[in-house]
């Protein structure tokens, strides 16, 4: 695949933005995105936009998906002005969402009957790692498209793994991924709010737990924004509501495979939880404010 291979970019939301910056330094890239202010952001970058996947996906190559849930993939590809009212015939598609595994399978078939292939290819990672491609990219897709795809998926991964050849296998990975991501946030909010109770200074707590068997790379990427959640301050690089629908996906394939998942759902609730309490736009690691209140308001 050369550099004038053209890719359409639906979705430039928390990810969807740093992937298509990142594609723009190799291939030609147009972007779909309904928010204005989003697209106006993306130009900033050097990224030619359109209003609707038909119209962004009219020259393209490959199409990358980048949006938040089913409904929106169900849209962005069948919609009155989806992708597949433009894209080329046999163009593949890319999907970096997380939907859950029997979704993704019947999506694939779903596109096999229409004559494009799908590769499932769920990332993880966030925002800053998406920017210089360092995410983890777990595949699930037949021989020919990711042959087709893979110098588009080894430009934003730093690793990249197939687990299978069918569409729903990488989302299968990335259920299990999500089960310890969405467990380990919720550790790290119980830890922070601990400390706190403690009267611990819980950035010294985060730094020295970073270093030691106890660290992990969500204690060590949300701790900071969680101290900062008690001011209200977080910046939202991944929303509350998205592990509400993340955990649920977990919780639903557990639950079909007759696994028990005790610490999943107790998490899930955490999120449930939250989103209850008016957080679900807000960035994941406002959690910690459920477990141990802001302080209260100086009287004087």
């Amino acid at each position: 695949m050369s550099n004038d291979i053209h890719i359409a970019v639906i979705g430039l939301g928390a990810m969807g933005l740093p992937m298509a910056t990142r594609l723009s330094g190799a291939f030609i890239v147009t972007a779909c995105e309904p928010d204005a202010a989003r697209r106006d952001t993306a130009k900033d970058n050097g990224i030619a936009t359109e209003s609707t996947p038909a119209s962004a996906s009219k020259d393209a190559d490959v199409v990358l998906l980048a949006v938040r849930d089913q409904a929106q993939v169900e849209a962005a590809l069948f919609g009155p002005d989806g992708v597949l009212a433009s894209l080329k015939a046999g163009a593949p598609v890319i999907l970096t969402s997380t939907v859950g595994p029997d979704p993704v399978r019947a999506l694939g078939e779903r596109l096999a009957r229409a004559g494009f292939a799908l590769v499932d290819a769920p990332v993880s990672g966030g925002p800053a790692r998406a920017e210089t491609g360092d995410l983890l990219i777990v595949v699930g897709a037949e021989t020919d498209p990711l042959d087709t795809t893979r110098p588009v998926l080894e430009r934003l991964a730093s690793t990249l793994t197939v687990v299978g050849t069918r569409p729903g296998d990488g989302q299968a990975f990335k259920t299990v991924n999500q089960l310890l991501a969405g467990i380990h946030i919720a550790a790290a909010a119980e830890a922070i709010a601990l400390a706190r109770s403690l009267q611990l200074d819980p950035s010294v707590v985060i730094a020295a737990l970073s270093q030691g068997a106890a660290g992990s790379f969500m204690l060590a990427d949300r701790g900071p924004r969680m101290v900062q959640a008690y001011t209200g301050d977080a910046e939202v690089k991944s929303r509350v509501d998205i592990f509400v629908k993340d955990m649920g996906i977990v919780t639903d394939v557990g639950r079909a495979a007759h696994v028990p998942l005790p610490l999943a759902a107790a998490a899930q609730q955490l999120y449930l939880l939250a989103e209850a309490a008016g957080l679900a736009a807000h960035d994941d690691s406002s959690i910690v404010t459920l477990r141990s209140p802001p302080p209260a308001p100086d009287p004087g």
